[in-house]
């Protein structure tokens, strides 16, 4: 394998069993309990498997910085511009997630689990955004996999709206946006096709690798 792809491969290889160790936590007792409906992710770190679901995200965290680092190492992007300020903002809420366990309901709230939420958030809409701005430039030739990594951004970016729906109808009285929504769905779906999109990417890449070394041209 040439040095140019063996950052792709590392990095494409962490997001994939980041994803597969979450999808673990959904069949694996007991966290195979939670209620996936109506509780997100992070209620896994509230049970025994907490580890897994550790492991999981910073497998996703250091797939995605790598991902980044690869892009910018290419001259895809520029060290200092917004797509790489934007994943640089998912990696730390991911770490940020990790660091602070989602509130505990059963307990009551606390200021960790107000800072979880918060981090949640800015790592859903920044992630999808940073696909969104390099998607034209890492699939200039190919627009094929260009529109699949922005519609995979857009479509995580639609679960914000499916939220803002739920809490518009609240402050219009129609009761609370957690108990419309089903959240836990809605937050799978994000985090599945954010996460999603960045893999298109580094596929992407991975296929711009392969085609240069065909051609004898270093990546």
């Amino acid at each position: 394998m040439g040095s140019g792809r063996s950052l792709t491969v590392v990095s494409l290889g962490a997001l994939v069993l980041g994803v597969v160790l979450t999808l673990a936590l959904h069949v694996l007792p007991p966290s195979n309990e939670v209620n996936i409906v109506r509780r997100t992710i992070s209620q896994y770190a509230l049970g025994p498997n907490k580890w897994i679901f550790d492991i999981a995200v910073l497998l996703i965290a250091a797939g995605s910085a790598l991902a980044f680092a690869d892009l910018v190492r290419r001259g895809l992007v520029r060290p200092l511009s917004l797509p790489v300020a934007l994943g640089a903002l998912w990696t730390l809420s991911l770490l940020v997630v990790v660091w602070f366990t989602k509130t505990d309901w059963t307990v009551g709230p606390s200021t960790g689990g107000v800072i979880h939420r918060w981090a949640s958030v800015v790592g859903f809409v920044a992630l999808p955004l940073a696909v969104l701005l390099v998607a034209p430039t890492a699939f200039a030739a190919a627009p094929g996999r260009r529109l699949a990594a922005r519609l995979l951004g857009v479509l995580s970016l639609s679960g914000l709206g499916v939220l803002l729906v739920g809490v518009l109808r609240m402050l219009a009285g129609g009761g609370p946006w957690w108990l419309f929504v089903p959240l836990g769905l809605v937050e799978r779906f994000m985090a599945l096709t954010a996460v999603a999109s960045l893999a298109v990417v580094l596929a992407g890449l991975l296929a711009r690798a392969k085609s240069r070394d065909e051609v004898g041209v270093p990546v």
